[in-house]
């Protein structure tokens, strides 16, 4: 009987099942996201995402390059005889999408094909519907899930050739003295999230690591990053150092100022006093030829403004050390 099937019904046959695999493939994909993201360690913190605050509004990116060990995750099992919850294709969705599929399979296949009595046309309009009525309950089940479900995806990874954030406020939310603000701006930044109390003086040294930080990196200046930084925020700063002399480029960056910063979170845990930042700050930012100083990527005359959220770190009579920066998922509004 098969032989009966005009070419044409099974090449459309074959035409609707592949458009249902490629949307449900598409719909997978749309809701990855692509880069790599932030590094170094927030201790106990590492695997949670910061505070969100007034200078970064958006999720931070997550740390993925980190030696701190993740800790073992337990899955519930429900309980027996609790219902489970229909995936994408399962329920409704389905058994409409499997019946419309079968559906115009056993037709085509008793001789009547996707088209009925009425021939090509007829065909071709069924096999219309059909697609558009898949698409139409995939993304219907697909908006579902991501409500019910999804949190905010993660965003882009921190490079010290830092992607341009655009809108930036001038106004601080914590005061630092080159910029303004006063007694009464820190007490506001001073929220609940801050189990330790920081101080003016910290608030200052958080400032003056990002300049000095960013500055040596941009002149390779590896004793003073080793100085400011702890061995293992160090060893992934020195990597991309690395790749960059391999590439025969240098990541010049100069001119570092903060425009606007919050407090996140800052906590104590074991012997150590931790404190992650959102920071708002510009920079002239630019990756040049090693060899002629040509300009390669980026503006080596303008200034480029970043949101990032640096985590600092300090041990009884230490200094405060930068241990881990995320970036975020869009620029600073």
């Amino acid at each position: 009987m098969l032989s009966a099937v005009p070419r044409f019904a099974k090449i459309a046959a074959i035409v609707v099942l592949a458009a249902a695999s490629s949307l449900a493939t598409f719909d997978a994909a749309d809701a990855r996201r692509a880069g790599s993201s932030g590094f170094g360690s927030r201790g106990t913190r590492t695997f949670d995402t910061p505070a969100i605050t007034r200078t970064a509004p958006t999720q931070a990116a997550p740390i993925d390059r980190t030696m701190t060990q993740r800790p073992q995750q337990t899955t519930t099992q429900p309980p027996l005889g609790a219902p489970q919850r229909p995936g994408l294709f399962g329920g409704f969705g389905g058994s409409m999408i499997g019946g419309l599929i079968a559906g115009g399979l056993l037709g085509m296949m008793l001789g009547h094909g996707f088209g009925g009595g009425f021939g090509f046309l007829g065909m071709l309009l069924q096999i219309g519907l059909i697609v558009l009525l898949i698409s139409f309950a995939m993304r219907f089940f697909a908006n579902r899930q991501r409500t019910q479900y999804a949190s905010p995806g993660p965003g882009a990874s921190f490079n010290m050739n830092a992607m341009n954030n655009a809108g930036a406020s001038t106004r601080p939310s914590f005061s630092i003295p080159s910029i303004g603000g006063g007694a009464a701006a820190a007490q506001k930044a001073r929220q609940a999230n801050d189990e330790i109390g920081l101080q003016q003086a910290d608030l200052d040294r958080f400032e003056h690591l990002l300049t000095e930080i960013q500055t040596a990196y941009g002149t390779e200046d590896y004793a003073t990053i080793r100085r400011l930084t702890t061995p293992e925020a160090m060893s992934y700063l020195a990597e991309e150092l690395g790749e960059n002399a391999t590439d025969g480029v240098r990541n010049s960056v100069s001119d570092v100022r903060l425009l606007q910063g919050d407090i996140a979170e800052a906590w104590r845990e074991d012997n150590a006093e931790y404190a992650t930042l959102a920071m708002h700050y510009s920079s002239i930012d630019a990756m040049v030829d090693r060899a002629t100083g040509k300009l390669v990527d980026g503006d080596d005359r303008n200034p480029s403004e970043t949101t990032e959220l640096w985590t600092f770190v300090r041990k009884p009579g230490a200094d405060w050390t930068l241990s881990a920066i995320q970036g975020t998922e869009t620029g600073h509004g």
